[in-house]
């Protein structure tokens, strides 16, 4: 993986710092509010880890609560880990072999994954594989993904990969080209979540040539894997930010309140449309179109949430979109399929769930809250 100059680690971190202002305290959720969520599982913690090859640089040094420290190399994003009511350095670095650990099974890229090996795998005819047996993580986040297609429809599809992998958002001026059109004709036929059955440990691909994205899930789920490794270790009270991907674990030692400011679209990271604050053991997840974009030679915009029946980004009135629930893979799948279903059906689906509350933003800037949203959460908008 690239090597980072610590100046940037420390850049990230403080562009973190001010656009996550960190939560807690008074709202708690039932256990069990959604069935169909990972649940938090002891052996999932029990990961043996050598050989790790990422750069984590600590924030704070001593016996000081808390004791934190990030990564500009997983996940493709900065990761930071705070954690309260320990001074071990040993388990906050063990936090980001946890998250290590699972982007070496759920990434598209890295060409060691197990995804990837699956996405290009072929038989001895030199055709693609359509039958695998996956690894329990792997089929643990496909069981829950494909949950949450089949509740949103299709709007989450983690057959989506054939079309994502030909977009690029990576260009750090925004400006690139849109994939051709005939591209992304053929790329659609492949993409259909109902073509993915899943028994046991088997996975099998109904039409040759499909592949696996787990990216509007992957964060949220690896967020929940580590809190769950934190809890193993004696760890009450933490804070893991993935990308923005906030997942709190318990509150404060003494009993301060976390605060989280989201993200006014498109202004710098400190610039805050909502405050939420009294919030614990909870999750907080964006998605938005305000940071993976480009615009094309003629000036046409393109985000990067794509639109699986369509094969290119989804055209809604949304700006934005943020889920507070108890788990971050839920927040991850709602954010994202609340995001592809618009509004109207997006906010339907929250408000078809226990426990779950978001706000979406409009492209006039309005802020739409969820049924319960201002009442449960204390809110400030600014």
């Amino acid at each position: 993986m690239n090597s980072r100059t610590p100046g940037r680690f420390y850049s990230a971190f403080l562009i973190i710092l001010l656009s996550v202002i960190t939560l807690f305290s008074g709202c708690n959720f039932p256990e069990n509010n959604i069935p169909d969520s990972p649940a938090n599982d002891e052996n999932k913690s029990n990961i043996v880890v050598s050989g790790t090859d990422y750069l984590v640089i600590p924030l704070t040094t001593g016996d000081v609560s808390p004791i934190s420290a990030c990564s500009y190399d997983l996940l493709h994003t900065v990761c930071t880990i705070q954690i309260y009511d320990s001074t071990d350095y040993t388990v906050l670095n063990e936090c980001f072999a946890v998250i290590d650990y699972y982007e070496k099974i759920f990434s598209r890229t890295l060409e060691s994954s197990e995804v990837y090996r699956i996405n290009h795998a072929s038989d001895n005819n030199k055709q693609p594989q359509t039958t695998f047996t996956v690894s329990e993580e792997l089929k643990d986040i496909l069981e829950f993904s494909l949950s949450y297609g089949a509740l949103s429809d299709g709007a989450l599809d983690v057959s989506i990969a054939p079309l994502s992998s030909l977009w690029d958002f990576s260009n750090l001026e925004h400006k690139t080209t849109a994939p051709a059109a005939d591209a992304i004709i053929a790329a659609k036929e492949l993409v259909n979540y109902n073509n993915i059955s899943l028994n046991g440990n088997v996975v099998t691909f109904t039409e040759p040539g499909m592949q696996l994205e787990l990216g509007a899930v992957a964060k949220g789920y690896i967020a929940d894997r580590v809190k769950d490794f934190l809890l193993s270790k004696g760890v009450t009270s933490a804070l893991i930010n993935l990308g923005g991907n906030i997942l709190l674990l318990g509150e404060k030692p003494d009993g301060s309140a976390f605060n989280v400011g989201i993200q006014k679209p498109f202004e710098d990271r400190d610039a805050v449309v909502v405050a939420i604050s009294e919030l614990k053991d909870c999750s907080m997840v964006s998605s938005g179109i305000y940071e993976r974009y480009f615009y094309d030679a003629n000036g046409k915009f393109y985000h990067h949430i794509l639109d699986a029946s369509t094969g290119y980004p989804c055209d809604t009135d949304l700006l934005q979109v943020t889920i507070i629930s108890k788990d971050s893979a839920t927040g991850d799948a709602l954010s994202t399929a609340c995001f592809a279903l618009g509004l109207e059906k997006g906010m339907a689906l929250i408000h078809s769930l226990p426990d779950v509350y978001a706000v979406f933003i409009t492209s006039d800037g309005t802020l739409h809250f969820s049924d319960g949203f201002l009442e449960t959460i204390p809110t400030r908008t600014e």
